[in-house]
């Protein structure tokens, strides 16, 4: 999260993980259950193989075995690419529980229809400053509102103080498929992953729209693949 976005508290950060892959990449995920993460399809190309990495007591990395990941069958690279929507949604069931400092987050319900101005809560271990890897692996959170037309395809999010006109808060490199929370306090809930980015006035980057897959879409799809893999999602 660029912008100069602050570390997460703890009741949040133990619903976020961060996702690596044999390709060097790096993205974010939230639990759902114990042994399942959401993150977007795009953070799990066909081909590679991926792992969760926690932090134990001192702070050293430690590597969780991806048993199953359940890509969105509608998903489509290049429309993401192209930042038009699409069901940039994945699954990853774990090979064992995650740890007792972990808590699933809930997904958020159906509800009212998304409005210009509307408050979220954007998570993820990505870089602090566009182009340096070392900022990167802090959880940070920013607080955002939607801006344009958002809808059920698609949400632009954009920092209040900025409006996109120049660099503000704004999800970065690793923090694709970092978890888009609505509401506040111990009433937060999933309402969608993080897809892409831009820079400000809609240039290349980062610091301008942070584009969200919203899960309305999704959510029955979720729901079952979680069922078909076993997993028992938090209520």
């Amino acid at each position: 999260m660029v912008g100069g976005a602050p570390a997460a508290a703890p009741a949040l950060a133990r619903h976020v993980v961060l996702i690596v892959g044999s390709g060097g990449t790096m993205c974010t995920g939230v639990a759902i259950a114990r042994d399942l993460v959401l993150t977007a399809a795009h953070c799990t190309q066909p081909g590679a193989e991926y792992k969760l990495m926690e932090f134990d007591a001192a702070h050293q990395p430690v590597l969780r075995d991806v048993t199953d990941i359940a890509r969105h069958p509608q998903f489509d690279l290049a429309t993401m690419l192209a930042h038009r929507a699409t069901a940039d949604v994945s699954l990853m069931r774990l090979a064992a529980p995650l740890g007792q400092s972990f808590a699933p987050a809930r997904l958020a319900t159906p509800g009212k229809a998304v409005a210009p101005g509307d408050g979220f809560t954007v998570a993820g271990f990505g870089v602090a400053v566009r182009g340096d890897g070392k900022t990167s692996g802090t959880l940070r959170t920013a607080a955002l509102v939607a801006t344009g037309q958002p809808g059920s395809l698609q949400i632009r999010l954009v920092d209040p103080a900025t409006n996109g006109e120049r660099a503000g808060l704004g999800a970065c490199t690793g923090d694709s498929g970092g978890p888009v929370f609505a509401g506040d306090g111990e009433a937060l809930a999933v309402a969608g992953v993080v897809s892409w980015s831009t820079g400000p006035k809609l240039a290349g980057g980062c610091g301008g729209l942070t584009g969200v897959t919203p899960l309305t879409r999704y959510r029955d799809w979720i729901v079952d693949t979680a069922r078909r893999l076993g997993a028992t999602l938090a209520p």
